[in-house]
Order: structure tokens, then sequence, then C-alpha cells
């Protein structure tokens, strides 16, 4: 019986050794596990990053075109091919020195935002590239702090939200050089009515006014003073000169009057 007891001990003691080691295995699953997000995020991340500058490439790329085009012709190229080679000039002037592969897919195929739309499903086949953007419907890790480049990023559900278009003044729609804004009751090209271009500034707002049909007063002109009006004059004073002469005239005769008496 005494032998006995040294054997129990030791079936204890390899109990409690395979518990924590069962316990020591969950921690560095754990720990691998959060190693491999946390690279996945960064590798996510890097890959946004990775994005905005080929979307600023692009965004270049449609600004040289739109600024070289003769008159009267459209700003826009008709592809993004277009922008390898200007078909417009005899010579070879590129834009863009390639189709980038877009970082989040894997894939050098990129979503396009048409002037005049096709008869695809998502509007391709059309003409007029005014902007270019990802096929990943991912949402973006980068939510704010943007870039002055980038106008129009913030809190996007997809990153297909991001539209790379080309900046500047009339490089949007219209002939280069005019102000574009969007129109009235129309969506814009970042899904937002009557929104400007990107890269241009919002039209100027007149404030409001405090009353209504008067007009503001800050830009209202003051009208000119008008003269004071003479005060009236009363018409007692003519009597009041004649009371004053009777006056005069009654002690000029008591001193005479008193100057005879003395004599």
């Amino acid at each position: 019986m005494v032998r006995a007891r040294p054997r129990f001990r030791a079936g204890r003691a390899g109990g409690f050794t395979y518990v924590g080691l069962i316990v020591l295995v969950a921690i560095i699953g754990l720990v691998g596990a959060a190693t491999l997000k946390a690279d996945a995020l960064l590798r996510r991340a890097a890959a946004e990053e990775e994005l905005l500058e080929i979307g600023a490439a692009f965004s270049a790329a449609l600004t040289s075109y739109a600024e070289a085009t003769p008159r009267g012709q459209p700003p826009q190229p008709p592809s993004l091919e277009a922008l390898l080679k200007d078909p417009r000039v005899p010579g070879v002037r590129r834009h863009l020195r390639k189709i980038f592969v877009d970082p989040i897919t894997g894939k050098a195929e990129w979503g396009i935002v048409w002037l005049n739309k096709g008869s695809g499903i998502d509007g391709s086949g059309g003409s007029g590239v005014l902007a270019v953007y990802s096929l990943s419907q991912s949402k973006p890790l980068k939510q704010a702090n943007f870039d002055a480049r980038f106008q129009n990023l913030e809190n996007r559900e997809h990153l297909a939200d991001w539209k790379f278009a080309a900046t500047g003044k009339g490089v949007v729609q219209g002939q280069a050089g005019q102000p574009v804004q969007g129109q009235p009751g129309q969506p814009g090209l970042f899904g937002q009515p009557g929104q400007p271009a990107p890269g241009q500034p919002p039209a100027p707002s007149e404030p409001p006014t405090l009353f209504p049909g008067r007009g503001n007063p800050d830009t209202m002109k003051p009208s000119p003073a008008e003269p004071p009006e003479p005060p009236p004059q009363s018409e007692d004073s003519g009597s009041g000169d004649d009371e004053k002469d009777a006056r005069d005239e009654q002690e000029r005769k008591d001193k005479e009057a008193r100057d005879a008496n003395r004599r």
C-alpha cells in the first residue's frame, strides 16, 4: 500500500501537465490568429493606398487628355486605351503609361463612368470616359483623412464608390475651360444631385434675409439722405414785432414828457 502512493501522485502531475499543454496551444493559436488578422489588415491598408495612387494616375491622365484637346473636339477619351496613345495627334503622345492592375481584385479591369452610356448592364460600350473606379464591393478601411488630391471619398460604403475623375474646371463634362456643375434633379458623378464637378468650388449662395421680400440688408445700398425740413414759422411773429414797436414808441413819448417837465 505504501508503494502505490507515488504512482497516484505521478498520474495527477501528468494530468496537470496535459491541461497546461492544451492551454498553451490555445494561447498560441489565438496569438497566431490575431497576427494573421493584423497582417491581413496591414495588407489591405497597403492595397488601398496603392489603389489611391493608381486612381491619382488615372485622374492625371484624364486631365492631361482634356487639356490637350483641340478646339471643337470632346475632352473625354473614348476609352482607356486612348490614354495610352492619343489618337488625335499624328505622333505618339501618352497620357498614361499602362493600364494598371487593380490591387484589390488583382485584375486589370476597371469600372468606367461613361458620358454616353452603352447598351451593357453597367453602361459598358459607351463613349467618353468621365471617371475610373475599382470593381471591388468591399468596404474600405480608410474612411477619412484623405489627401487633398482626392475629393468626395470620405465615408464610402464600397471601394467602387471611389471615383477617380479628371481634376480642374471643365474637364469632366463639356468643353475645356468651362465650369461644369450638376444639373438640378440629376445625380452627380458621386451620387449626389446638383453636385459640382470634382475640383470646382461650390456655387456661392446668397445669405438668407430676416425680412422676406425686402432683400438682404447686407447687400442693399443705402438710400441718399433727405435734406432736413426748415422749421415752421410761427403765425404770431408779425404781431410780436408790432407790439415791440408800440412799446418803443410809448417809452419815447414818456421820455419826452419827463424832459418837458424838467424845463
